[in-house]
């Protein structure tokens, strides 16, 4: 089954910002103008008064058309082929009012946000009226091709809406995945060179204990089984994390790296790295991540900052956090989108989460573009 079929199948329906409700809200409000305008100023519409309270007390299943698609489908087709019925059985001419194209919407809504059940149960619903309506109002083959083909545009769009998003929002996850491996690593690489040194120290300790108390030397055995024990496990762990991959125990690139980002090229602007405050003794992890967002938000600086002269890397540490802004000077509203279309941002702030901190990105006032990290001095077990 292909993703975009089984996201449609399987995936829960998302819950929806209030600016998304504002502004159902307000195509509530343009549909009921628009109908009751067209009702007082145009002349040939046939069966006036029908037709205004047909369009406008339909209007709010607009507001329910993202979390209930099918049950909005059902009401308004149903009610819609009811009235077909009715004008059929009187001999009445079938309603024309353009205002009613709205109902478009709800076609596109059943297939962009509800299930696969739901899509072919309302799909089922919608065919009763739309065939009774070819009937009432039918005006040759042509016209009847033309309104099936933008019924079937409807369905279509709300399917390419559906999967383009399901395709955004399984890139996050992978890259969200992705940070997590990447910091898994670098904790383990860093964990089992002191790990590993644990274990040397304990093997030298049990060489010269011959003449210690033997309490001594039970407690430099327990350290040396645990110290290997311990690595064994974070090597297997590891290999798991790296497709068998060996590991690496060199040191990540900390704070004391930051400089390496530092200075200018003639393709780009230049970066300015300033380190102020407490920033001894941190926790590997927290070094490490300072110098990853750092690294991350330069290089998104120098791809998207458009006529950006300069990008400032500014660190800062007290007692409880350490600070990190990484700001240029480019074009205001220029990158926004180029910034916000990857998962670049995604990953740093999914690795400040992970350590118990927080990660912001967004256009600085007035111009330019900036990324601020919050991270805790210790991280929490």
């Amino acid at each position: 089954m292909s993703n975009p079929l089984r996201s449609l199948l399987e995936e829960p329906r998302p819950s929806h910002p209030p600016a998304r409700v504002r502004r159902d809200w307000a195509l509530l409000a343009v549909v009921t103008v628009s109908g009751v305008l067209e009702g007082v100023l145009r002349e040939d519409m046939p069966l006036r008064g029908l037709s205004v309270v047909l369009a406008v007390g339909l209007a709010p299943l607009l507001l329910w058309r993202r979390t209930h698609p099918l049950a909005v489908v059902a009401t308004a087709f149903g009610v819609t082929a009811v009235v077909d019925i009715g004008l059929i059985a009187s001999d009445a001419p079938a309603l024309d009012m353009y205002t009613m194209v709205y109902l478009l919407l709800l076609p596109y809504s059943l297939f962009r946000w509800g299930s696969g059940r739901e899509a072919v149960a309302g799909l089922a619903i919608i065919l009763v009226p739309a065939v009774m309506s070819l009937v009432v109002s039918w005006t040759g083959v042509a016209d009847a091709i033309g309104g099936v083909a933008v019924l079937v545009s409807a369905f279509a769009l709300g399917w390419a809406v559906r999967s383009q998003q399901g395709a955004r929002e399984r890139g996050l996850e992978q890259a969200k995945s992705e940070e997590r491996v990447r910091l898994a690593r670098e904790l383990h690489d860093t964990v089992a060179h002191h790990v590993s040194a644990i274990a040397i120290h304990a093997q030298a300790g049990r060489a010269l204990a011959a003449t210690s108390p033997s309490s001594a030397l039970e407690a430099l055995e327990v350290i040396e089984v645990e110290a290997s024990r311990t690595l064994a496990e974070m090597r297997a762990m590891v290999r798991v994390l790296r497709d068998e991959a060996p590991a690496d125990y060199a040191p990540q690139p900390g704070v004391a790296d930051l400089e390496r980002l530092s200075g200018s090229s003639p393709a780009g602007p230049r970066v300015e790295v300033s380190v102020t405050g407490d920033l001894d003794a941190l926790p590997v992890a927290i070094d490490a991540a300072v110098f990853r967002i750092a690294q991350e938000a330069v290089t998104n600086a120098l791809r998207h900052a458009r006529n950006a002269t300069v990008i400032d890397v500014c660190v800062s540490g007290d007692r409880s956090t350490v600070s990190l802004v990484v700001r240029d000077d480019g074009d205001p509203g220029a990158a926004d989108t180029a910034h916000t279309a990857g998962f670049g941002i995604t990953g740093m702030v999914e690795r400040a989460q992970l350590l118990g901190g927080a990660c912001r990105a967004g256009p600085c006032p007035g111009r330019g573009w900036a990324v601020s990290a919050t991270l805790p001095r210790q991280v929490s077990a």
